[in-house]
């Protein structure tokens, strides 16, 4: 792999977006074990001291990996400072307080992402930007949808949902963040339609996102499924009968081809392995821990049907991570439970 044409020279510098997320972090890992140097912001530097006193500790010591702080990423001109002299943008913070008012979530998370378009435009080192999407942006992951995925495709559904007139139920939280990610990505290519940047631009679109854990914030999220099913918990997760699951270091390795591959420009790249549900997982989890009581298997479980052409995807795991297909379902549960297990052995 270290005879493949990139588009950044290894020592480049990268911006990574709320490098202390669960998506992010992984980035930031891979960019910085392939030679690049990562800046990354974030909200309180205190909060995610972690990054550079534990998880990147040695890359923060040797001046590989540094901190901005970011509070409000929607202001105008808040990425003029952080963006120079960086080869590359990862863009992977988005809002994700799940508030069921759209108002409170949709514009913000549309400014941060032509915000930060702006600014590298601005700056002539930028060779690409990535947007982190969301396989809610392409379509309502649902039983009975029977949607193929293309280019084209766009989560409509869920923008008319999300924006119906007040009163905003509780339950409403996950269709405002489906609809922020369609709104935001859209702004995205609107962005590189009228402006015709000097750089690429690619966006990944990940379906559940499960795997190792780099913090042990990760594992406290809403996001932590599989912490749920560990622990038991299971009414949130009950709301999803079926999904497609993707571990999170495929999505960061697409992340990093995406960057730094030059044939890779205008791609959302779809990150969907295997089609499963929850009593899946909950099978692979009996066979690996035999010796652990488990919850019961979850009624009403069943197989998605929508579908998307995964051949580049799959293309550029090879070319970049010599990878052949996406890592399994039980690899990635295995790594999950692992990060689960060693948090709760320090607790």
């Amino acid at each position: 792999m270290s005879d493949i044409k990139t588009v950044i020279p290894p020592g480049s510098r990268v911006l990574v977006t709320g490098v202390n997320g669960y998506v992010a972090s992984h980035v930031a890992k891979q960019l910085l074990a392939r030679g690049f140097k990562v800046r990354g912001t974030v909200r309180d530097l205190e909060r995610t001291s972690w990054l550079v006193k534990d998880v990147f500790k040695t890359y923060a010591n040797n001046d590989d990996f540094e901190l901005v702080t970011i509070k409000d990423f929607t202001a105008e001109g808040v990425y003029n400072s952080a963006i120079k002299g960086v080869s590359a943008i990862a863009h992977v913070a988005s809002v994700v307080t799940f508030d069921p008012d759209p108002t409170t979530v949709v514009p913000q998370t549309v400014d941060a992402a032509t915000r930060i378009m702006e600014a590298a435009l601005k700056e002539p080192s930028v060779k690409a930007v990535i947007y982190t999407s969301s396989i809610v942006a392409t379509t309502m992951p649902m039983p009975g949808n029977t949607t193929h995925v293309d280019r084209n495709t766009w989560n409509e559904t869920a923008v008319q949902l999300a924006w119906a007139p007040p009163p905003h139920d509780a339950k409403q939280g996950s269709i405002v963040y489906m609809a922020s990610k369609v709104e935001a990505e859209k702004a995205v290519w609107k962005f590189v339609e009228e402006k015709n940047p000097h750089f690429r631009v690619n966006s990944v679109c990940p379906a559940m996102i499960m795997g190792e854990a780099l913090s042990d914030s990760h594992l406290q999220s809403e996001g932590s499924w599989i912490k749920q099913l560990w622990d038991g918990n299971v009414s949130t997760l009950a709301g999803f009968p079926a999904t497609y699951h993707i571990d999170v270091k495929d999505v960061a390795l697409l992340h990093v081809a995406a960057i730094l591959d030059p044939d890779i420009n205008n791609e959302r790249l779809q990150a969907w392995a295997e089609n499963c549900n929850w009593n899946d997982i909950l099978a692979i989890m009996r066979k690996m821990y035999p010796q652990r009581q488990f919850v019961d298997d979850l009624p009403g479980m069943v197989k998605l049907s929508i579908t998307a052409d995964f051949t580049l995807p799959l293309a550029l795991l090879k070319k970049w991570g010599d990878q052949i297909g996406w890592r399994t379902l039980e690899q990635t549960v295995e790594d999950n439970v692992k990060s689960i297990q060693e948090r709760e052995s320090r607790t």
